[in-house]
């Protein structure tokens, strides 16, 4: 069983307490991770905090070593997929793409232009905004985009100048090492941290005094326990958290143009996507053939081990993960739902359950009220397209967003309609290095990508000189 190494204040770091790495296509073990202590995450911070004093330093130095990143990661994609895929549960290609994107991140952000903010400049004044990094940065992680999330907050971490301690989930700690790894000759020591561990850590990296800014992906509960105790010694947070995204189907819709794009976009990642489509509300009049299409689609999508090349969709990552999806389609199906195809964990030892289309679906049942993060969509008929946008609205999340038309106008006046931080008309979940990216209400604080997203890592000071 192979085993990794942390990094920390540019070395390797083992421990005798390793925890193991489940692969979820079989249920078993297949790898093993330190554990990390407390000691390791004082020491990883006392290098971070040290670090900072030179790396803030030098701009031109930092973008140099961006493109560094981006193209060393670039130069290990096979390698970092093909393990992402076997801990995940990705399909290799998938995988592949998520690593592919991770470098892409760190050459946007080597790249980005910051443009000045000159707010005054004549005979009596000059009177700037300045942008300086924060410090030190507590980085936590969740399992299902564990490299190209790791990219969101390294690299415009790196070129506003702080340096970083990241902890990946349990479940998918191996290629967030690897990367350290590979980015530990490019960068400076201390610069980078990562740490391995239980959840305990990201409470122990939360409460630590040396972060000034904590940068977090993950779930609602989670979200708000770090938030609070952030909130002690005011340290700035990101926090992008979950989200129960509504697609609606307009009336004009054309079933055949937009039943693949739906599927996709619910079912992508074996629909572990904060972003995915987690509600279909579909008009009466295209409704039943938007069904038929997507059962069709279900029925024939090629489930199994992400190592298989005929693998379209993987196994769910974790089996507590598994079980709630589970849960959440047999609680549909007791209160009325019909589930018209899946609905039932496929005989493997790993984690599968099937691509499952659940009709009839309603508010209230607990498939539609919560984000259920896995292979199951609830579809709900509605007749008026108020009514929908008011169903889609009321709810604690707000991350994204869709409407399905072929009137592009009507399109984006309705998804503008949406309490989500991204209205998308005729896709879902494009998100680009350009764009922020963020949520409303409960699905987070902050944004992340584009100099808004780099803005996150800085502090404004205002520079006012009297000439």
């Amino acid at each position: 069983m192979s085993s990794y190494a942390m990094l920390i204040n540019g070395k390797s770091v083992t421990t005798s307490d390793q925890d193991p790495v489940i692969n979820p296509a079989f249920g078993e073990s297949f790898a093993a991770v330190p554990r990390a202590s407390k000691a390791h995450i004082d020491e990883a911070m006392e290098a971070a905090a040290l670090a900072f004093r030179t790396w803030r330093k030098d701009e031109a130095f930092r973008r140099q070593k961006l493109n560094e990143c981006a193209a060393a990661i670039q130069s290990r994609v096979h390698d970092i997929a093909n393990v992402l895929s076997q801990e995940q549960g990705k399909p290799l290609s998938a995988a592949m793409g998520e690593v592919f994107g991770a470098s892409m991140w760190f050459s946007y952000f080597a790249n980005l232009q910051i443009e000045p903010e000159i707010l005054q400049d004549d005979g009596e004044k000059r009177i700037r905004i300045v942008r300086k990094p924060l410090g030190v940065v507590a980085a936590i992680l969740p399992w299902n985009f564990p490299v190209i999330l790791l990219s969101w907050k390294l690299a415009p971490a790196f070129l506003a100048g702080n340096t970083v301690v990241a902890k990946p989930s349990p479940y998918t700690p191996i290629t967030s090492l690897m990367v350290a790894d590979i980015l530990r000759d490019i960068l400076p020591a201390g610069v980078l941290n990562v740490v391995s561990g239980g959840n305990d850590l990201g409470a122990l990296m939360t409460a630590h005094p040396v972060p000034r800014k904590i940068s977090f992906t993950g779930s609602v509960g989670t979200g708000k326990k770090i938030m609070a105790a952030a909130a002690d010694d005011l340290k700035r947070v990101t926090l992008e958290l979950g989200g129960n995204d509504p697609a609606i189907v307009l009336d004009d819709a054309n079933p055949d143009q937009v039943a693949d794009g739906l599927f996709w976009s619910a079912f992508q990642n074996s629909g572990q996507v904060c972003t995915a489509v987690k509600r279909l509300y579909v008009h009466e009049k295209v409704y039943q053939p938007i069904v038929d299409r997507l059962i069709e689609r279900a029925k024939t999508v090629r489930v199994g081990n992400g190592l298989y090349p005929e693998t379209q969709l993987g196994p769910i990552n974790n089996e507590m993960q598994l079980n709630k999806v589970m849960s959440l389609v047999e609680d549909a199906r007791q209160n009325g739902a019909k589930v018209q195809t899946g609905g039932c964990r496929l005989e493997s030892s790993g984690y599968f359950y099937p691509p499952t289309i659940v009709t009839e679906a309603r508010e209230g049942m607990r498939l539609v009220d919560e984000e259920q993060f896995g292979t199951a969509l609830p579809i709900i008929k509605y007749k008026h397209v108020d009514d929908a946008l008011e169903q889609a609205n009321r709810t604690h999340f707000g991350l994204g967003g869709s409407i399905w038309t072929s009137d592009l106008q009507r399109g984006e006046a309705l998804a503008q309609e949406l309490d989500s931080g991204t209205g998308w008309v005729n896709h879902h979940m494009d998100i680009l290095p350009f764009t922020p990216f963020g949520g409303a209400k409960w699905s987070g604080i902050g944004c992340e990508n584009g100099p808004w997203g780099y803005k996150e890592f800085t502090a404004m000071q205002v520079v006012n000189v009297k000439k």
